[in-house]
C-alpha cells in the first residue's frame, strides 16, 4: 500500500497539471492578422546536413511565400553535408549558400546559426529545419504578429506529418501534446519552451543577449535555452503565435532508433536548463511515469497492483483526452483521438527510456555521436 501512497498524491498532481495545460491552450485566441502589409524585414535561416531529399522542397515552399520577396532572404547553412545537399541549394540562385567550417565542435547547429545571423540582413531571424515545410502565408502571418504584438521572440507551432504506421502515429501523437504544452506554457509565461522548426527572433537581440554563448557547447538547445535567455531580458516581449497560418509540418524519423535518439537529445537539455520550473515539471511527468513501472513489477509479488496498473492507465488516458481532443483539432488531426488509448503503454515506456538515457547516455545524430 506505501506505493499506492505515493501514485496517488503524483497522479492528482500531474492531472491538475495537465487539466491546467488544456484550459490555457483552449484560451489562447487563434491568431487573425489585423496588418495587411507589414513591413519587417525577414532572415530565413536553415542549417542543414546531408538533406538532399527534402532542402529542395522546403526552397520551393519558401519561393511560394505571399510575403513579398523584397522583404525577406533565405540562408542555408551547410553543415558539412557528404550528400548533394549544396548542389541542390546553388539551383536556387535567390537563396545564399554559407558553409559551415568549424569541426571538432558538439553543438554543430548552433554554429551553424550563428554563421547565418552573422550574414543576415533581415530584422527578424526566422528559423526552421530542412526538412520542414511551411503554408503560403507563414512569413506574412509571423511579421504581422510581431508587428502587432512588438514580440522580440516568437514561438510557432510544428506538427508532424505521418502515415498510418505505429511509429509515425505515435511520433505525431506525442509531439502534438508537446506543442500544445508548449503554448499554453508560453502563452501564460510559465516556462521557456519552443521547437527550432518554427522560431523568429529579433536578429538585435540575439547580438544583445550575446547569442548562444554560455550554452554553445551544449549539444541541443539552440531554441529553449536561446528562448530563456531572451526571455529574461524581455519577459513581456516572447510571445506563442497560435495561427494555422503559421504552422510548419515537418517529417517523423523513420526508424525506432531514429526516433529514441532525437527524444534522447530533447531530453538531455534538461540538466542545463536555467528556466528551473521546466525541470520540475519534467521532474513531475518522469515520476508519474516510473509509477506505472513500479506497478507492473509489484504486480508480481501481488497481482492485485496489476488492477491498479490497469485503472491507473485509464486515468490518465481521461484526463490527458479533452487536451488531445482541443489539439488534434487545432491541427487537424482529429483521427487520431480514436488511437489514443491504444498508446498508451508505449508512451510511458518511452517517457521512461528516454529521460533515463537524456541524462546518463550518449546518442548519435546526424552520423555523429554526441556527448
Amino acid at each position: 500500500m506505501t506505493l499506492l501512497y505515493i501514485i496517488i498524491p503524483l497522479f492528482i498532481i500531474y492531472s491538475l497539471l495537465i487539466i491546467y495545460y488544456w484550459l490555457i491552450w483552449k484560451s489562447i485566441p487563434a491568431y487573425t492578422a489585423t496588418i495587411s502589409s507589414p513591413q519587417t524585414s525577414i532572415s530565413v535561416i536553415i542549417a542543414a546536413r546531408n538533406e538532399e531529399d527534402n532542402i529542395g522542397q522546403l526552397l520551393k515552399a519558401l519561393q511560394m511565400q505571399t510575403y513579398p520577396a523584397a522583404l525577406f532572404d533565405v540562408l542555408v547553412v551547410d553543415d558539412h553535408s557528404t550528400d548533394r545537399t549544396a548542389d541542390i541549394v546553388q539551383q536556387f540562385t535567390s537563396v545564399k549558400l554559407l558553409s559551415l567550417k568549424e569541426d571538432n565542435i558538439n553543438s554543430y547547429k548552433k554554429k551553424a546559426i550563428e554563421k547565418g545571423i552573422a550574414a543576415a540582413t533581415g530584422e527578424m531571424i526566422v528559423t526552421t529545419d530542412a526538412d520542414c515545410l511551411p503554408s503560403p502565408n507563414w512569413l506574412q502571418t509571423i511579421a504581422a504578429f510581431k508587428e502587432e504584438k512588438q514580440s522580440v521572440f516568437i514561438a510557432a507551432p510544428v506538427v508532424i506529418d505521418c502515415n498510418s504506421s505505429v511509429l509515425q502515429v505515435f511520433q505525431a501523437m506525442d509531439f502534438m501534446t508537446l506543442q500544445g504544452i508548449t503554448g499554453a506554457a508560453v502563452y501564460k509565461k510559465r516556462m521557456s519552451m519552443c521547437n527550432g522548426a518554427n522560431l523568429a527572433y529579433e536578429r538585435k537581440v540575439f547580438n544583445e543577449v550575446n547569442g548562444f554563448a554560455g550554452v554553445d557547447q551544449i549539444a541541443s538547445g539552440d531554441d529553449m535555452l536561446l528562448m530563456h535567455k531572451i526571455w529574461k531580458r524581455y519577459p513581456d516581449k516572447v510571445h506563442y503565435l497560435k495561427s494555422k497560418e503559421a504552422i510548419v509540418s515537418t517529417l517523423p524519423m523513420k526508424t525506432w532508433k531514429a526516433f529514441f535518439n532525437q527524444r534522447i537529445r530533447w531530453a538531455s537539455k534538461a540538466k542545463n536548463y536555467d528556466d528551473k520550473r521546466i525541470f520540475a515539471v519534467l521532474l513531475l511527468v518522469y515520476l508519474f511515469n516510473l509509477c506505472f513501472l513500479g506497478l507492473a513489477v509489484a504486480g508480481f509479488f501481488n497481482s492485485y497492483y496489476w488492477l491498479y496498473l490497469a485503472g491507473l492507465v485509464a486515468a490518465k488516458t481521461i484526463v490527458e483526452l479533452p487536451f488531445v481532443i482541443s489539439l488534434a483539432g487545432f491541427f487537424n488531426k482529429r483521427w487520431m483521438i480514436k488511437l489514443f488509448f491504444l498508446f498508451q503503454p508505449l508512451h510511458i515506456l518511452y517517457t521512461i527510456i528516454s529521460g533515463l538515457f537524456g541524462q546518463l547516455g550518449k546518442y548519435e545524430w546526424k552520423g555523429r555521436k554526441v556527448k
